[in-house]
């Protein structure tokens, strides 16, 4: 049996709340990249990858557009980039230690929080997502990071469910695949693909003693010996 999707005017406005605060990015398909190959030496399919445009916003432009979005939901306004906040144990919004403010910014500067209650359909909004950023700047590579088995294998099927739905509206499918140390070589492919690529993964996968994309395990295959950090961060993924 084949599911039907209606689209609901709430969720594609949810989706275009998302790609709004990146208002002004110039599309632009992937980037070629040269992809690290490690020690080897063999020439090789997978010796050029593409990676996602750099923002080319500035943080206050990307604020302005954050602004624009909250008015048009009646949110309080964002005052900075970096004004991380959190609930205390009486449900109170209050500031985040300094600790974590630190490797937060350190990673990366800029940090979306995108709320949806429960049943609203977030997982099929989050993937929509995917392909109207890819329709409205060229980007390409995204990775969904869940917190648990059971949500992971909700997202992957997901994934499988409303593929042929997406591909009606944006006529282009999406590689999808669930990260596993023992198929490394999907991380290979997820890299060197020029279409809209997708990895899901459990956010364990990046504390120390997993092996892991952020781990120096050796990637191993029949044509390279690339460590998988190499081999995925270059892409810029979402």
């Amino acid at each position: 049996m084949k599911l039907k999707f209606k689209t609901q005017a709430y969720q594609t406005n949810a989706v275009e709340s998302v790609v709004d605060c990146f208002a002004g990015q110039p599309k632009q398909d992937g980037i070629n990249y040269r992809i690290d190959p490690g020690s080897r030496t063999q020439k090789t399919a997978y010796d050029e990858g593409f990676k996602n445009t750099d923002l080319a916003l500035t943080e206050a432009q990307i604020l302005e557009n954050i602004q624009k979005v909250q008015r048009r939901q009646n949110l309080p306004l964002s005052q900075s980039l970096t004004g991380f906040t959190t609930f205390d144990n009486k449900g109170q919004r209050v500031p985040v230690k300094a600790d974590y403010k630190k490797h937060a910014l350190a990673a990366t500067r800029l940090h979306l929080d995108v709320e949806m209650e429960t049943g609203t359909g977030k997982t099929y909004c989050y993937i929509k997502t995917i392909f109207e950023m890819n329709k409205r700047y060229g980007w390409s590579k995204f990775i969904i990071m869940v917190p648990s088995v059971a949500i992971r294998e909700g997202v992957d099927k997901s994934l499988k469910i409303t593929a042929d739905h997406f591909t009606e509206i944006y006529g282009k499918k999406a590689r999808f695949f669930t990260y596993n140390s023992r198929r490394l070589h999907e991380l290979e492919s997820f890299s060197s693909d020029a279409g809209i690529n997708v990895m899901v993964m459990n956010i364990q996968r990046l504390t120390p003693g997993e092996r892991t994309i952020a781990a120096s395990t050796t990637l191993r295959t029949t044509s390279s010996r690339a460590s998988p950090l190499t081999l995925s961060l270059p892409t810029a993924p979402s």
